[in-house]
C-alpha cells in the first residue's frame, strides 16, 4: 500500500483519492478545536498560505479519541476552524486515528512512521510530512509547532 492508495471524505461529505495529491507535499495532521494544541491551526494555515502555491498541501483529520476535545459535529468544527482560525486547507470529516476503527489512512501512516515507543497516536497535532513521491518522510510529535516544520518542507518543494 501507498498513501496514494487511501481515500478519505472532506467535510462537505465529497470522497477524495490521496491521489488526487500526487505530485504535492503533503503535511497530514490530527486536529482538535479544544485542545492546548489548537493555536497551531494558526501556524499551519499561515504554512499553507506561504507555500501552497509551491505544492504543499495540509490535511487536516478532526479526532475526539483525546480528551473528548472535539466532541462537535463535523459542521460545528468546519465552523470553528474558519471562524476562529481562518482555515483554508482541507478539512476531512472527524475520524479515529488509534484502535480497531482507526481511519485506514491512519493506520497506514502509524505503521510507516511510527513514534518514539510504538506506532499509536499519543495526541492531537501528531504530523506527518509526504514528498510529493508519495513517501512517508516524517513524523513530528505535537508539541513540534508548524514553523519548526518550514524547512523539512522547503527542501521537498525544490
Amino acid at each position: 500500500m501507498k498513501f496514494y492508495d487511501f481515500k478519505a471524505r472532506k467535510m462537505n461529505g465529497q470522497e477524495v483519492s490521496m491521489k488526487d495529491y500526487e505530485g504535492k507535499v503533503v503535511l497530514v495532521v490530527n486536529t482538535a478545536s479544544k485542545c492546548g494544541f489548537t493555536p497551531q491551526f494558526k501556524g499551519l494555515e499561515e504554512l499553507y498560505k506561504e507555500y501552497k502555491d509551491q505544492g504543499l498541501e495540509i490535511l487536516g483529520f478532526p479526532c475526539n479519541q483525546f480528551a473528548n476535545q472535539d466532541s462537535g459535529s463535523n459542521e460545528e468544527i468546519n465552523q470553528f476552524c474558519q471562524l476562529n482560525y481562518g482555515v483554508t486547507f482541507t478539512m476531512f470529516e472527524k475520524i479515529d486515528v488509534n484502535g480497531e476503527n482507526a481511519h485506514p489512512l491512519y493506520k497506514f501512516l502509524r505503521k510507516e512512521a511510527k513514534g518514539l515507543l510504538n506506532d499509536k497516536i499519543k495526541w492531537n497535532f501528531t504530523k506527518f510530512l509526504i514528498d510529493s513521491k508519495g513517501n512517508i518522510i516524517k513524523r513530528y510529535a505535537p508539541t513540534v509547532k508548524p514553523e519548526q516544520i518550514k524547512a523539512d518542507i522547503e527542501k521537498l518543494l525544490k
